[in-house]
């Protein structure tokens, strides 16, 4: 096969922060409820948040982090993961506690 193909990845790290919570999860913690309920309704009493039990919105808290990018040739598409490493470690990204890589994307380059 001719042609490349670019890999997008990123370094993960022992400290990273990657969690989801869903919206009623995150209704039921009092602090948050009580921030709700003064911002959006002042001055009302008997106020209640109610979500739709059908309702399974969920977002994400995790650790920002820069993208890098590398290019390898089509052939090389079953060793991509360790094609990655291998420039992470060339450009010296590896730290103490960042030593992991993730596979973020995977383009045909079309020329």
């Amino acid at each position: 096969m001719n042609g490349k193909i670019e890999v997008t990845y990123k370094l993960l790290c022992k400290n990273d922060v990657n969690k989801e919570i869903n919206i009623t999860e995150l209704l039921a913690n009092e602090k948050i409820a009580k921030l709700i309920k003064n911002e959006f309704a002042k001055g009302f009493r008997n106020i209640d948040l109610v979500v739709d039990k059908d309702s399974s919105d969920t977002f994400k808290i995790e650790t920002v982090k820069q993208l890098y990018k590398v290019e390898v040739q089509k052939d090389d598409f079953a060793d991509i993961l360790a094609l990655a490493e291998e420039d992470a470690s060339s450009r010296k990204l590896f730290k103490k506690d960042c030593n992991r890589i993730e596979l973020v994307n995977i383009e045909t380059i079309v020329k």
